[in-house]
């Protein structure tokens, strides 16, 4: 596979004027303005191959959204280089315009007053794509999106499920090769957020399509993406596999037991970290590298009905990197 997506030392800064409070404050600030340096983006570099999907997260403002506009060209950056299918995205030339696309879940690009179908006629003839195209693609679309039943509905009309749906088609019918979708599912409910997931794995399976997505839902992007980009504070914590990110940063498994008969806590404590105990149901942490031993062990001594093994969540493991705190 080829890198389309080549961004190298990328940094983005502002400066946000600094007022002091009250009347004083603000007649100060006309003679004398203070500014302060905002790095939303730290000289961050990375790769995507073609037909990659990757998961982009972080906490709320660690550069996740400024880095995606900056990809789309809606920025430019304040040092460093980026490349999109060979184009410099800020220089928004036409052919790399017609063959990306940015969704954002709390920004609209459809028209509010036209139904949903109008909006896709205008992308139609925005993105000049032929007529027999454009209505093998909306089939495709209206199917797999599930949108008949609200394409001749005023936008403003739809509800916030249907509204993200035709997001997703207005974005997708010219079929770009690169998406950038910024919190897709932001607000749905969980039976819209399954839909749009499963829409999003057959939109790039289909069409080996590069996407990068932000999620504050992590279900997205352990569902979707095979590989993890973690940013905080504008800078790159970890590029890798959600599987390398748990052997990472968290050493130890979870050891479920289900009992047929009841078990004393303290002949438990010798085997790990009781996280909660019931005489007939009970979970130890283990040391990762002990995990087996003591699973055997447990088989051995105790009346053992049932057992699992479990990985820690991608949220917890999330949550501990960025904030210290213990898997629970």
């Amino acid at each position: 596979m080829s890198v389309i997506i080549n961004i190298k030392d990328l940094s983005k800064s502002y400066q946000v004027h600094q007022k002091e409070p009250g009347f004083i404050g603000s007649i100060q600030g006309l003679f004398n303005r203070r500014y302060k340096t905002i790095t939303a983006v730290d000289n961050i570099s990375l790769s995507i191959q073609t037909g990659e999907l990757v998961g982009f997260i972080g906490p709320n403002g660690a550069g996740k959204t400024t880095t995606l506009k900056m990809l789309s060209g809606l920025l430019y950056p304040t040092s460093g280089t980026a490349t999109v299918m060979d184009y410099t995205p800020w220089q928004r030339k036409r052919d790399f315009l017609k063959n990306f696309s940015l969704v954002m879940g709390q920004k609209a690009q459809l028209w509010w007053d036209l139904p949903l179908y109008d909006s896709l006629l205008l992308q139609r003839d925005i993105y000049e794509i032929d007529k027999s195209v454009f209505r093998s693609s909306l089939q495709e679309l209206t199917e797999l999106l599930d949108l008949d039943k609200f394409l001749k509905v005023q936008v403003r009309k739809l509800s916030l499920g249907q509204r993200m749906r035709g997001e997703l088609a207005a974005a997708l019918v010219y079929h770009p090769q690169v998406l950038l979708l910024d919190e897709p599912t932001i607000g749905l409910d969980i039976v819209v957020q399954k839909k749009v997931r499963k829409f999003i794995k057959q939109y790039q399976q289909k069409y080996n399509a590069t996407i990068i997505l932000t999620s504050h839902y992590l279900d997205d992007v352990r569902e979707l993406a095979r590989r993890l980009v973690i940013i905080d504070h504008g800078r790159i914590a970890y590029d890798g596999s959600t599987e390398n990110l748990i052997k990472q940063h968290v050493d130890h498994r979870r050891i479920v037991l289900t009992f047929f008969q009841p078990v004393a806590k303290t002949a438990l404590l010798p085997y790990g970290q009781i996280i909660k105990y019931q005489p007939l149901h009970t979970i130890l942490h283990v040391p990762r590298n002990q995990t087996t031993k003591r699973a055997a062990q447990l088989l051995t001594k105790f009346p053992v009905e049932d057992i699992s093994i479990d990985e820690p969540s991608l949220e917890n493991v999330v949550r501990e990197l960025f904030t210290n705190q213990n898997y629970a």
